[in-house]
């Protein structure tokens, strides 16, 4: 599943440069996780970089983007084009 930024982001700007994957940008008035990009580091990390780094813990999964390991591995290898 992919990862969320709540509302309680305070823009500190660690988990920007921590994500292997770029989903995370700056949005309107947070940070926000680009879904179709974001495999919660599978295939680079044993766990996500951005919620490891996040002071706050506003980073959740994402109810709406549930996605099992191998679908986060398929997404990883289409994302890093190792298939």
């Amino acid at each position: 599943m992919a990862l969320l930024i709540d509302d309680s982001c305070i823009n500190c700007d660690m988990c920007e440069p921590e994500c292997p994957n770029q989903a995370i940008t700056m949005g309107e008035e947070i940070y926000e996780i680009d879904p179709d990009r974001c495999t919660e580091c599978v295939g680079h990390y044993d766990k996500p970089t951005c919620v490891s780094v996040c002071p706050i813990d506003c980073i959740d999964p994402d109810p709406n983007r549930i996605e099992s390991h191998d679908e986060l591995l398929v997404k990883f290898a289409i994302l890093t084009q190792k298939i």
